[in-house]
């Protein structure tokens, strides 16, 4: 029992740790980020952090792999709830900002992935690429159901992944922001795919 509550303390405590370094990260970049910069945020010692991470450069790959996590389960509730392929997109756009934005934000903005080694890069990279599959088969799933205008399943999804992937570096937590994000991106958004 007590091993359970040591692990789930450490587990909130890591994501408490992620959320402060995506902050981090969107706002000055990888560069202009520090290891002491995510503890001020946690008040905690830079060196307290070691006990979560080896260096930066892990700290960012587990911020992505955690971005990549946020996504896809947004993506698995909108794929089960949805009932054709448009209305699968707009929950998927919903839910997302509603995480992004909301007590499991902030999330890494994808942007420093060259800043990787090469094995977190590609992990990360293949992360990025199954998700962009997943979103397109969604796309196409919508055009033979009718409910989406025959489209480049390619470019329209990277338009609206575009879209959903920068709010974290303009969203800085008020409420009635997140509330207008989450009621105005799916509807404007959306309404580019109808027939």
């Amino acid at each position: 029992m007590a091993n359970n509550a040591a692990e789930s303390r450490w587990k909130l405590q890591k994501d408490r740790m992620l959320r402060a370094a995506a902050q981090c990260f969107n706002e000055k970049g990888y560069s202009g980020s520090s290891l002491k910069d995510v503890a001020n945020i946690l008040g905690l010692t830079d060196a307290a952090l070691y006990y979560y991470v080896k260096n930066k450069e892990e700290l960012v790959y587990l911020c992505y792999v955690r971005a990549g996590e946020v996504g896809r389960e947004s993506m698995d509730r909108a794929i089960a709830e949805g009932s054709c392929g448009l209305d699968t997109v707009t929950r998927y756009i919903h839910i997302h900002l509603e995480a992004m934005t909301g007590d499991r934000g902030p999330v890494a903005i994808m942007s420093e992935i060259p800043s990787l080694e090469p094995e977190h890069r590609e992990q990360v990279l293949q992360i990025s690429r199954e998700h962009s599959t997943r979103f397109e088969s969604i796309l196409e799933q919508g055009i033979e159901d009718g409910s989406i205008a025959p489209c480049d399943v390619r470019m329209t999804g990277n338009a609206i992944m575009g879209s959903l992937n920068w709010v974290p570096k303009w969203f800085h937590g008020d409420a009635d922001v997140a509330a207008n994000v989450i009621k105005e991106f799916p509807r404007i958004l959306g309404a580019g795919l109808k027939p």
